[in-house]
Formats: structure tokens, C-alpha cells, sequence
């Protein structure tokens, strides 16, 4: 049982293939500094970066993540946190802080002068932190320290450079400066701020591990001062950590419950949701919904609130909208609030939404036919919509808007038409993505 335990151990050993500490700590220091080609080359990148965010390009994004030297900075602060080196500290935060600059400035400067302005899924997605980034960001921070101090460096940096991704939510936050969103530049620092702390925290914790020789002072004092500061900064690093850490994870639960509300209680029922908005930070929290066509009486919204306990669904107040025009107008004040985010696709579909106002088809039967064909479709909306063909004349025709677990194929595009077109004894119909 011995032997076998020192084998494993023996295999986990992260002693084993480590570098020489005192070349490590000479690597990290020379990696630190923006400036010169460093700063440049950051400049750069951040460029790559707002264009890839810009033109919702996935590759082009990586490519900036891999040039981008912004986790030097991040890696030497977790090391002068481990070894008590007040000095080492202070030259990372002033090198990530002159990083940070210098990325707002360049990307809210092309943001500000680019033509398109509409916000992209890269962009979007860059806005609302989750637990994941969290455990992303710490874990990835983990495999960077753990390559930092092996001889053979391997393959994990590039990979802990795009797994991080600390360079698309600080153009994201220029995004945000340049359209005036704060908003988005709020919503994209704090995910910048929770991957540059989760990352040194886990430079930190490998650093202690690994036993680095804490750095000694000139005297005893000094010693015990600096001891005390990076202690400290310690403290303040991990506790509000911990609690964010456990808001996001909370935050994620509550919206997947909703979620499984929503589900139950109306899209399997063949009710479909035109608005939904939800206030985590409220007291009590607040869930907003708006339906197409169904009407709810005081008594049922009342059950509806009392259900939401069934649902794990504590401390919420259900707030069904159900005034016409004080839907379209919450919906276009959200329009108003992101100008320049929605697509023409998206406020077609919008307007189309508003606009149903008699629906003349049984949604729900249509719907139980239409998911023995296509599993994959959750809800559908349809209604006659008239068209402008030209100045003098109009036609009327039936619009499907269908939500789905994931984008439909071309050819199961045509076939939902061709069918709809036969069980409708229709010659045409419209059919659009709510995804």
C-alpha cells in the first residue's frame, strides 16, 4: 500500500522537470516590462483583437489572444505575492495598469472611427461574466505557472493565452467607451478584473507550493512590513473572490431555474414568450414576461407567483406584461438602450412580433405537429403579415417565427416551409429565426 501510494505520488510530483527557481524568476521579471517592442506589439494586438470582435471573427480573435504579452504582468504579480516581493509586486501592477491604458485607448480609438458599430456575438458575449470565466481563468492561470516553471515549456502557454482571454473583454470595454455603453464597459472590466485576480491567485498558490525562497529584506522590520502589506493584499485578493465567485455561481443557478420555469409552465405548453427580462439584484428579485397572444387573469399570475417556489425560485415576484403598448414600448426602450446592437434581422423580427396582433392559427397544435418532425424546435409563432410588394400594392402573407435548440439546417429550413406550406394550403409563407 506504501509503494503504491509513493508511486502516485510520485506521479502528481510537480518537483519533477522544474526549472532552476532563480531562472524562473529572471524569465518572469523580463517579461514584465511594457516597453518598447512590448508595448507595440500590445498596440497591436489589441488592433487584431477589435477587428476579429468587430467582424465576429473567431480566428482572428485567437491569433491576437496568442500575440497579445498581457499575462507577463499578471504571472510576475502571483510570483511577488508568493515570495514577499514588494518590489517585483509593484513593477507587475504598474506594467498591467500602463497594459490596460494603453488597450482602452487603441481599442476605444478604432471602435470610435470604425463604420460598423454593430455589436457582434464576440462583443456580446464579453459583456456578462459567469462562473465559468472564474474557473476558466483559474485554472488556466494554474497550467500557465505550472509551464512557467518546467525546463521544457511544452505547448500549455499559447493555450492558457487563448483559454484566459484577457484580451477581448479590455477591447470590448473600448467598445464600450467609444459608443458611450457603460454598460458594456462595466459589464466587460469586471470580466477583465475576475480573469487578471482568478490568474494571479493561481500564479500565488503554485509560487507556495513549489516553496520559492521568500525574497529577504534588508532588516527585520522591513522584513515584517512587507510580510504584513502582501499579507494583506492577499486577504483582500481572496475573500471578495470567494464572494463573487459564489454570486456568479447563484446567479447561474437562479437563471437556469427560470429557465426550467419558463419551459414548463409556458413553451411546452405551446405559450409562446415575446419579452423576458430578469432583475438578479433587486429585492425582491424581479422576473418580466410578455407573451404573443396569451392574456393571463390576476388569479392565474397569482398562481404563476406561487409556483415559483416549486421551482427553487425564492424571493421573486413574477411581473406579467400584458398591455400592448406598454410592451412595445419596454421593448424599444431596450432597442434604444443598445443603439446600433441589433441587426435588421433582429428588429424585422421585432417589428413582426409587435405587430401580430390576431392570431388566427392554433399555435399549440401546430407546434405538437411540428416537433414530431423537427425535435429540435422548441416554440412557434405564426400570422398573417402583410408586405409592401411595391407603392400600389400589398400582399398578405402567414409568418413563422420559430425558436430552436440550435440553428436549422438550409435543407430543414425548406422542408419546415415545405410543409408548412402544405398544412396551411398556402403558396408562400415567411419563415424567420427568433435564435
Amino acid at each position: 500500500m506504501k509503494t503504491t501510494m509513493n508511486r502516485f505520488f510520485d506521479y502528481i510530483n510537480l518537483s519533477k522537470g522544474e526549472e532552476d527557481k532563480n531562472l524562473v524568476l529572471d524569465n518572469v521579471k523580463s517579461n514584465i516590462s511594457f516597453r518598447g517592442s512590448n508595448l507595440w506589439i500590445l498596440a497591436c494586438a489589441i488592433v487584431v483583437a477589435s477587428v476579429g470582435l468587430n467582424v465576429n471573427s473567431t480566428a482572428v480573435i485567437i491569433g491576437a489572444m496568442l500575440i497579445s504579452p498581457l499575462m507577463g504582468p499578471i504571472i510576475g504579480a502571483g510570483f511577488g505575492l508568493g515570495i514577499y516581493d514588494f518590489t517585483l509586486l509593484k513593477k507587475s501592477l504598474k506594467s498591467l495598469l500602463i497594459a490596460t491604458v494603453v488597450g482602452l485607448f487603441v481599442s476605444t480609438l478604432y471602435f470610435y472611427v470604425s463604420p460598423f458599430k454593430e455589436a457582434q456575438p464576440e462583443l456580446l458575449s464579453r459583456t456578462s461574466p459567469n462562473i465559468y470565466d472564474i474557473l476558466i481563468a483559474f485554472f488556466g492561470g494554474l497550467v500557465g505557472a505550472i509551464a512557467m516553471t518546467r525546463v521544457e515549456k511544452g505547448n500549455p502557454i499559447p493555450g492558457v493565452a487563448i483559454a484566459t482571454a484577457l484580451m477581448p473583454p479590455l477591447c470590448t470595454a473600448g467598445y464600450g467607451l467609444a459608443l458611450g455603453s457603460l454598460k458594456f464597459f462595466f459589464g466587460a472590466m469586471y470580466l477583465y478584473s475576475i480573469n487578471c485576480v482568478f490568474i494571479c491567485i493561481s500564479t500565488f498558490f503554485i509560487v507556495k507550493y513549489l516553496k520559492y525562497p521568500v525574497k529577504k529584506q534588508l532588516d527585520d522590520k522591513h522584513q515584517k512590513q512587507v510580510r504584513y502589506i502582501i499579507t494583506t493584499l492577499i486577504t483582500v485578493l481572496i475573500l471578495p473572490s470567494i464572494y463573487f465567485a459564489y454570486q456568479l455561481i447563484e446567479q447561474k443557478r437562479y437563471q437556469h431555474q427560470i429557465d426550467v420555469f419558463m419551459d414548463n409552465e409556458f413553451t411546452s405548453k405551446g405559450i409562446a414568450v415575446l419579452y423576458k427580462k430578469t432583475n438578479f439584484n433587486a429585492k425582491p428579485k424581479k422576473l418580466q414576461l410578455g407573451f404573443l397572444s396569451k392574456r393571463f387573469s390576476d388569479d392565474e399570475i397569482k398562481t404563476l407567483n406561487e409556483k415559483l417556489k416549486t421551482y427553487n425560485i425564492n424571493d421573486t415576484k413574477l411581473v406579467v406584461i400584458q398591455d400592448t403598448t406598454d410592451l412595445k414600448s419596454d421593448i424599444l426602450n431596450e432597442i434604444n438602450f443598445n443603439k446600433d446592437i441589433l441587426s435588421d434581422k433582429d428588429v424585422t423580427i421585432l417589428n413582426l412580433k409587435n405587430e401580430i396582433a390576431k392570431n388566427t392559427y392554433d399555435n399549440k397544435a401546430l407546434l405538437a405537429e411540428v416537433k414530431i418532425l423537427f425535435p429540435e424546435i422548441e416554440n412557434i409563432s405564426i400570422s398573417n403579415h402583410t408586405f409592401n410588394e411595391n407603392t400600389d400594392s400589398t400582399k398578405t402573407l402567414p409568418v413563422l417565427i420559430y425558436k430552436s435548440k440550435a440553428g436549422l439546417e438550409e435543407s430543414s429550413k425548406e422542408k419546415l416551409a415545405a410543409w408548412m406550406k402544405q398544412r396551411l394550403a398556402k403558396k408562400q409563407i415567411e419563415i424567420y429565426s427568433e435564435n
